[in-house]
């Protein structure tokens, strides 16, 4: 980081120096290449403003040259840019009540390397030391000097691990020690870098945002599908929180009680939205009698058939997801939903097809329906989520930048000033719910 900015750190022309940087990074991560008239267009700065930004990031070895732009026309050829790869990494850690991986993520979004372990979720202490391995093997992937460039470790988990394990058909293994226990202090202890906490469906929304449709959208509801649902909102390229961290934890929304004669039966006629879309409810109904042993692999062999079980099951899903989602539209007015899984294939098809016409079926007189697609990364989004969090905190153009970072998360934590190479020690957003069991 050169001197002069490093002085200036705190001063207006500073944090807005640090915006636009990061605000060219962002138009370049969504063009994939361009020009430095392509970049001042884009981002309405000056070309003299944008050069100058261009060679810091260079100089940061954050972006590079690729070639040149032959069109033809007089003068000298255009240098085309792209973000450099291997000019910052991010550490992601998932944790899951039957499921822990840790995986090393490139700044293109590309992983490096991965560790996984599906196995019960064992208490905090030995959790951890499994944890700080994966990163030692995962670290020595690395060049020595590219050491330098790990921003940070994300750390992606449900919230309230010893909740919803009836919902979820889940054993009553013991994870009583995880209700007082902070492992994103642990993490941070421990490796001495900075761990950036999130549930993981909103950390598989940031993934989204930052390396999936988001590049092209800032606006959308995120909705994973795993043995529950959750949800994570984007605002103007942002995540929201709400003030109790609870903004797009749409598994709560009550829905209509489910006519599946294998769904729990309610003593009021209502479901919440996790009871009736969820892969649980799913294999509920392929299995009544034993669907805690059915993994995703299973599940997913059913749909690429055509069970009748899917059949009925993906229908009665349809018909809770529509409400919940139309009273979400008439709250939030936004343009987008993408709705993720640990299932793909025929059932990503189905679902997207599905919802929108039951959607459009069921929107008032006047009202548009909101567009749906599905999901860039399936069963991957809680890793990737993880690892893109650092790497979303440290690089993109986020409004906090501009009053000096002195936003506080919902959990109090307060987020550092931040410039191109350091952010929040920590960030605490809304709970989530599990994703699935990979086995």
């Amino acid at each position: 980081m050169k001197q002069d900015r490093q002085n200036g750190r705190g001063s207006n022309s500073a944090q807005l120096r640090r915006y636009n940087e990061r605000i060219v990074l962002q138009f370049l991560r969504r063009l994939g290449e361009a020009s430095k008239s392509d970049l001042a267009r884009a981002a309405k700065l000056t070309n003299a403003a944008v050069g100058g930004i261009i060679q810091t990031l260079t100089e940061d070895g954050l972006i590079k040259e690729t070639g040149k732009r032959h069109d033809g026309n007089r003068g000298q050829p255009a240098t085309l840019l792209q973000l450099a790869p291997r000019g910052a990494f991010g550490f992601g850690v998932r944790i899951d009540r039957t499921n822990l991986e840790t995986v090393l993520l490139d700044f293109g979004g590309k992983v490096i390397g991965r560790r996984g372990h599906d196995m019960i979720l064992p208490e905090p202490e030995k959790t951890l030391d499994i944890i700080q391995d994966d990163l030692s093997q995962l670290g020595g992937l690395l060049e020595e000097g590219e050491q330098a460039r790990i921003t940070g470790i994300g750390l992606a988990q449900p919230f309230n691990l010893g909740a919803w394990l009836r919902e979820l058909g889940l054993p009553k293994a013991s994870f009583k020690k995880w209700d007082s226990y902070d492992m994103g202090a642990a993490l941070r202890a421990a490796t001495g870098r900075d761990v950036f906490v999130e549930n993981d469906v909103t950390a598989a929304a940031v993934a989204e945002l930052f390396y999936g449709h988001g590049r092209q959208r800032n606006d959308f509801l995120y909705l994973f599908l795993g043995p529950a649902i959750g949800g994570g909102l984007i605002l103007n390229g942002d995540v929201v929180r709400g003030v109790t961290g609870n903004a797009g934890d749409v598994a709560m929304i009550p829905v209509p009680q489910s006519r599946l004669s294998t769904a729990p039966k309610s003593d009021d006629g209502w479901d919440l939205l996790l009871t009736r879309a969820s892969l649980v409810a799913f294999a509920r109904h392929l299995q009544p009698d034993g669907f805690t042993s059915l993994s995703r692999l299973d599940l997913q062999a059913a749909v690429d058939s055509g069970a009748p079980a899917f059949e009925e099951w993906l229908a009665d899903c349809i018909d809770a997801l529509t409400p919940a989602l139309r009273s979400a539209y008439a709250l939030l007015d936004i343009p987008l939903v993408i709705v993720d899984s640990d299932l793909d294939g025929v059932f990503a098809q189905r679902l997207v097809s599905g919802l929108s016409e039951s959607l459009a079926a069921a929107a008032p007189e006047a009202r548009e329906t909101p567009e749906i697609l599905f999901g860039s990364f399936g069963q991957d989004a809680g890793a990737i989520g993880a690892a893109s969090l650092p790497l979303f905190f440290n690089f993109s153009p986020r409004t906090t930048i501009l009053t000096g970072g002195k936003t506080l998360g919902s959990a109090g934590a307060a987020i550092r000033n931040e410039d191109a190479a350091a952010s929040a020690s920590e960030v605490r957003l809304g709970p989530g719910l599990a994703a699935l069991n990979r086995q």
